[in-house]
């Protein structure tokens, strides 16, 4: 799908206000973290931690080959029910570390990030017998600029504005998700006007120190659909691409715009 007009209009307020905010970078990934996911589960029992380790196996998968057409794949289901099989360590770590229980809840109930790293050869080798190949290239540092409106109010995800916190950390998380990287813009003190200029794309490259790929975001909320329309647009090696999504969360809307990004960037197909 190819959204235009207000989309592109509201792409240009946001390179607009990109010029003006600068930038905020963030370590990119290891070879070794494409090769570890995280979860999370309530409780350290067996049956819990299996869970964990498919859902995990599936994560890694894509991060590591950048194929989100992976996601439910039906043929990862058997492999799912011997992840363990690829697993090289886990841990975990208690969400409520340092926090006293409450009366209702027992052990079970308190969540947990289960953290789990996989057999690289192992995983290779079963991205092969999917006929995929493992990306471990560089891979492009991502800008991204994305906008959430919702009625009368627009702003951006940035990496230090509170209104956005919610948002910058369920993006950030779904860029991890993918073995991705972002640059987000950092709004300054005070007041900041949207603006309206319209900028060429080539213009960003001057603008954007040290990224090798754009993604330009639009969330908006519909009331119809009780969900978010997200477009996205994904400037990369001097190619544009355009996707959509409509009547989703804001948390699925990232994982699926970045999901996007990483099959792009890692040819492995349109979103």
């Amino acid at each position: 799908m190819r959204p235009r007009g207000r989309f592109q209009r509201c792409c240009a307020w946001c390179v607009a206000l990109w010029l003006i905010v600068g930038l905020c970078p963030v370590a990119r990934a290891g070879i070794d973290d494409l090769y570890r996911a995280q979860t999370v589960v309530t409780g350290q029992g067996e049956d819990n931690r299996r869970a964990g380790f498919a859902l995990c196996l599936e994560d890694v998968l894509i991060k590591v080959s950048g194929a989100f057409q992976l996601k439910e794949d039906e043929r990862l289901a058997p492999l799912k029910l011997r992840a363990g099989e690829y697993v090289t360590s886990f841990d975990y770590h208690d969400q409520m570390s340092g926090k006293p229980k409450r009366d209702e809840q027992g052990t079970r109930d308190r969540p947990y990030d289960l953290t789990v790293s996989f057999d690289r050869g192992k995983i290779d080798d079963l991205l092969r017998s999917f006929d995929i190949k493992p990306w471990l290239a560089p891979r492009p540092l991502v800008a991204a600029v994305v906008a959430m409106s919702s009625g009368s109010r627009t702003y951006l995800v940035t990496s230090d504005d509170r209104q956005s916190d919610l948002q910058r950390d369920a993006l950030r998380a779904a860029a991890s998700k993918r073995g991705l990287t972002m640059l987000l813009p950092a709004s300054q003190a005070g007041s900041i006007a949207l603006g309206r200029a319209e900028l060429p794309p080539a213009t960003l490259a001057a603008t954007m120190p040290g990224a090798e790929a754009t993604l330009l975001g639009r969330l908006t909320w519909d009331d119809a659909e009780l969900g978010w329309v997200a477009q996205w647009q994904l400037d990369a090696a001097g190619a544009q691409h355009h996707w959509e999504f409509r009547g989703v969360t804001f948390d699925e809307a990232f994982r699926r715009g970045l999901g996007g990004v990483a099959q792009i960037l890692s040819h492995n197909g349109a979103p």
